[in-house]
């Protein structure tokens, strides 16, 4: 056998993924976890820098306004360098940032830190999507993309609880020092692993913003924003649910909260693989099943057993889409594919803020026990949109034929 039938050998057979991707995966843990462990230390930050509850929640607030609004622009005036140059960049300034709320002396400079860190969140898994994708066959994009992005959803479930651990037993300020030491480790295993990818000619900031604004692409951030708004409408008041409406103590929660990140974990990377099979499908059939869970939780949150197990299927079924939309939108958008998976993570930012307003609208004009409704006609109008846009595409595909 020669070298090429071999080649063509391996190609066909199962290849692992890189190890490579698993630098990415620190990286998004890390990122991960500087984004929730805030919300387990809030009090002890407040109380420190002698600030309301209300005023260190804006910390929780500005850091998403950063990644929605501030990602899209830095990824746009860092077109021109080099990929791998460029997370090393991000790394550097997400160790800088956390490196200074180490340090901040006032709320106002930890609120400067926080928002420089939320700048390199955004970007982050908008290159990385688009080093991950690159780095293996294309039938696997999606795949890898999910392996990355496991990291995010495996910071809540481990990053976060040892975070707030840390942060409660020797204090916040160390919280944020363990995380740069994160940091650290993701940007050695990107200077080590990370191969120089050859990049096509650099688009300039016209073409990237038109790449991004064609009506189908903004459809599916629509999409992605409105899956996002389910999702918040009742995560965001979870606890509640479980304590008012199905009767679990509070210490109960945090062990709820963590099988459903399990949940989110195994749903990610199944995602992942579905979107690889069969992509708009796959995205269009787990929105589906989405609608249908939550639909189902507002009868099982009344009982113990079926609400957590309802509640762990929903965490699978509602981070199984992820990788499938992070891939669908940088194939609408192939000048500007990384400029796309940062809008993809604006736009569920944006989500995420539409549902959390959402569901405290609904808990004060109607009930606790509507949210899972709401939030499975969010999801539902997902899948509507959705599945008129797959249609309509079919259906431009029959005409051209």
């Amino acid at each position: 056998m020669d070298i090429s039938q071999q080649a063509t050998g391996e190609k066909s057979g199962k290849e692992p993924f890189p190890i490579s991707i698993l630098s990415l995966t620190v990286g998004a843990f890390a990122i991960g976890m500087t984004e929730f462990v805030i919300m387990g230390i809030l009090p002890n930050v407040a109380d420190d820098l002698n600030v309301s509850i209300a005023s260190a929640g804006q910390l929780i607030t500005m850091y998403a306004l950063g990644v929605a609004v501030g990602a899209p622009i830095l990824t746009v005036l860092t077109n021109q360098i080099p990929q791998k140059k460029l997370l090393l960049l991000l790394m550097g300034l997400f160790i800088l940032g956390n490196g200074i709320s180490v340090f901040a002396p006032n709320y106002a400079v930890l609120m400067g830190a926080r928002m420089l860190t939320a700048l390199t969140h955004g970007t982050f898994f908008g290159v990385g999507a688009v080093i991950a994708s690159n780095l293996v066959r294309p039938d696997k994009r999606a795949g890898a993309v999910s392996i990355m992005m496991a990291g995010l959803t495996i910071a809540n479930i481990i990053g976060v609880p040892i975070g707030t651990f840390i942060g409660q037993t020797m204090g916040w300020r160390a919280s944020f020092g363990a995380i740069a030491v994160m940091g650290v480790l993701a940007l050695i295993g990107i200077l080590i692993f990370i191969p120089k990818i050859r990049q096509e000619q650099a688009t300039s900031i016209v073409q990237q913003i038109t790449a991004i604004i064609r009506p189908q692409l903004l459809l599916f951030l629509l999409i992605g924003a409105l899956g996002n708004a389910g999702l918040f409408a009742v995560f965001t008041y979870i606890a509640p649910l479980l304590i008012e409406i199905t009767g679990f103590a509070e210490p109960s929660v945090t062990w709820i909260l963590i099988l459903f990140g399990i949940g989110v974990t195994v749903g990610n990377i199944v995602g992942g693989r579905l979107a690889d099979w069969k992509l708009l499908p796959s995205i269009l059939g787990v929105y589906f099943a989405t609608a249908v869970i939550l639909t189902i939780l507002t009868v099982t949150i009344h009982h113990p057993v079926t609400a957590v197990l309802t509640i762990v299927l929903w965490g699978a079924a509602s981070f199984a889409v992820m990788p499938g939309m992070q891939v669908r939108v940088m194939s609408l958008a192939q000048s500007a594919p990384a400029l796309a998976s940062t809008a993809t993570h604006s736009a569920g930012n944006l989500g995420n803020a539409a549902g959390a307003f959402i569901g405290g609208l609904v808990i004060t004009h109607l009930s606790l026990t509507a949210l899972p409704w709401v939030g499975a006609g969010l999801v539902a109008l997902a899948f509507i949109l959705g599945a008129a846009c797959y249609m309509y595409e079919r259906k431009a595909v029959t005409a051209n034929a």
